[in-house]
């Protein structure tokens, strides 16, 4: 019986899970997939609730689960706690990836053709739908690396970026396997015309590729790539890269798409339990704290976070094309959230797009 452990946690979080929870059940009904899931605390209400933004309790039952559904972390309200390390997004995401070994996110691009006009690019660019896959590293660099803190008091700050061989290794060999099934082309995004990181990415990148000689690699450096996305879009497919470039480049990327509310990920680590890869799964978006309580946030990227959950911890992909395809058609009807309708156009709030997607499944 597939067990997922469900991390609602703050501002629209709950919100959009409450109703990819709706999703997950009928999913369940229809494709009798017998799931069961239980909710935790984590983020700023679990730093209220408890004292720490990741309780112990929370940690331990992801580790028991199958894989785990997380809606967002922080606001204003957690900003100034200190000390720093117990902020909601330091606190609980980084420990979580951590801990749960979440090397690898996985963030799907995708532009619907029914959302082209959402898009921030002319319809020239992106005609006919986009579809890119960014694989971030996801443990290592910058956020990660020691030593890290303020010295002189407060007036001198460090963050170190580090990576090994190994870890470049076992992201790189994602990027390479993920090409494989697409179109066999992986651009490498790194700076190694600066960064001594970079360099040694590169290094081990050209080094793993001799074991997927199938596919094509390109190297690009990243100031040149987050041009490139708005420039040209298409000459993209699978993009791999380290840790901080991966999050700004996979941010930018989410415009092409027509909003962040769109965006899904997957964060993979090497466990395996009985039904496929345990996974971290959650709307890239944020608490978006202005909209909290008003009915309006865009549930969609949640609903596609779940279809990835499907596809890679559940080893359920015909459950998981159902939900993609729901999603597709509904927005093909013309359904939109604010964040997604054009101006001065029609909208509809969470629950009414979320009812339009169940109807379809």
């Amino acid at each position: 019986m597939p067990r997922i452990a469900v991390l609602p946690g703050d501002g629209i979080g709950p919100e959009i899970v409450r109703e990819a929870l709706r999703v997950l059940e009928t999913l369940s009904s229809r494709f009798q997939l017998d799931l069961t899931w239980e909710e935790a605390l984590v983020g700023g209400v679990a730093y209220d609730a408890t004292g720490h933004p990741l309780p112990p309790s929370t940690l331990a039952l992801c580790k028991e689960s199958d894989a785990t559904l997380l809606g967002a972390v922080g606001g204003p309200k957690w900003d100034n706690v200190q000390p720093s390390s117990l902020r909601p997004e330091v606190g609980a995401l980084l420990p979580l990836r951590k801990e749960l070994e979440l090397f690898a996110n996985l963030r799907p691009v995708t532009l619907f053709p029914a959302l082209a006009s959402a898009s921030s690019l002319r319809a020239d660019i992106i005609s006919g739908g986009l579809d890119i896959l960014v694989v971030r590293e996801l443990t290592g660099g910058m956020y990660f690396g020691q030593p890290k803190g303020r010295e002189d008091g407060g007036n001198r700050a460090i963050d170190t970026c580090v990576y090994t061989r190994p870890e470049i290794e076992r992201i790189a060999r994602v990027g390479f396997e993920a090409a494989g099934k697409r179109s066999k082309r992986l651009c490498s995004v790194d700076k190694a015309n600066v960064l001594e990181t970079s360099r040694l990415w590169r290094e081990v990148v050209i080094d793993v590729a001799k074991e997927y000689p199938d596919i094509e690699l390109s190297h690009m450096l990243v100031d040149n790539c987050a041009m490139q996305l708005v420039r040209n879009p298409k000459q993209f497919d699978v993009i791999v890269t380290e840790n901080m470039f991966g999050d700004i480049l996979s941010d930018e990327a989410a415009m092409l798409t027509g909003s962040l509310g769109m965006l899904s990920s997957a964060s993979l680590g090497t466990r395996q339990t009985a039904y496929g890869t345990f996974g971290l799964y959650e709307p890239a978006h944020g608490s978006a704290p202005d909209i909290v309580g008003k009915g309006i946030a865009n549930p969609l990227a949640t609903f596609l976070s779940v279809s990835l959950l499907l596809r890679y911890s559940l080893g359920q992909p015909e459950a998981a094309s159902a939900l993609e395809s729901a999603v597709a058609e509904v927005l093909s009807e013309g359904l939109r959230t604010a964040d997604i309708a054009p101006a001065g156009s029609p909208s509809v709030g969470t629950r009414a797009i979320s009812d339009a997607v169940l109807a379809k499944l």
